[in-house]
């Protein structure tokens, strides 16, 4: 088990000093409470410390694939100047989100997996975040028939599914698909909201 390097004592006012003023000036109606995570018996997601978050605006968290949620705590790490090695110490969560999305992260590793070994052919996935595709590359790891590895860069940086033996693919740069929605489509928007303070923990 990774031991444990950050805490509620450490930086719990810190997250809150940041979240606090954040959520209420972004108008969201949101709680969310600070705990010590517990030893898991997965080592697919250990980390040290959960925000997790509660109220009327958590869809607006979790909508496209939490988008919002994990901004928010990929600009919260920046803030408590967390290193690229530390990410997976600090886990933003709402509705049980990512013990889900870990589920359902581990089921398309597997069917990528048996799509490689039927065709012979690598897989790759879609652009993921680095905690996304060490998921990927954890649910592979006891397939001794394939082997994965994260390709591209920045935002574009994903995961590719090999036969085992097979060499490495060059690289191809990702084009993101457009969004099919219109940006004057969108309605209820945070910041179109009205009303007062919004909850707080």
């Amino acid at each position: 088990m990774t031991q444990r390097k950050y805490s509620v004592e450490s930086i719990g006012a810190r997250i809150d000093a940041f979240l606090t003023p954040l959520l209420a000036s972004a108008g969201f109606e949101l709680a969310y409470k600070i705990s010590d995570a517990e030893p898991g018996e997965s080592d697919f997601e250990t980390p040290d410390v959960l925000v997790n978050f509660s109220g009327p605006d958590v869809d607006l968290l979790l909508a496209n694939r939490a988008e919002l949620l994990l901004a928010l705590e990929q600009v919260t790490m920046e803030t408590l100047k967390f290193g690229s090695d530390e990410h997976s110490r600090l886990s933003f969560d709402a509705n049980d989100y990512r013990m889900l999305r870990i589920e359902e992260l581990r089921l398309s590793a597997q069917t990528a997996a048996e799509k490689v070994i039927r065709t012979g052919t690598p897989f790759r996935f879609n652009p993921m975040n680095s905690r996304e595709r060490r998921v990927i590359h954890l649910a592979l790891r006891g397939e001794t028939a394939v082997r994965s590895e994260s390709a591209g860069s920045g935002p574009g940086r994903q995961v590719v599914v090999y036969p085992a033996g097979m060499a490495s693919l060059p690289e191809v740069p990702y084009v993101p698909a457009p969004r099919r929605e219109a940006m004057g489509d969108r309605r209820g928007a945070p910041g179109d909201r009205r009303g007062g303070p919004r909850g707080r923990r």
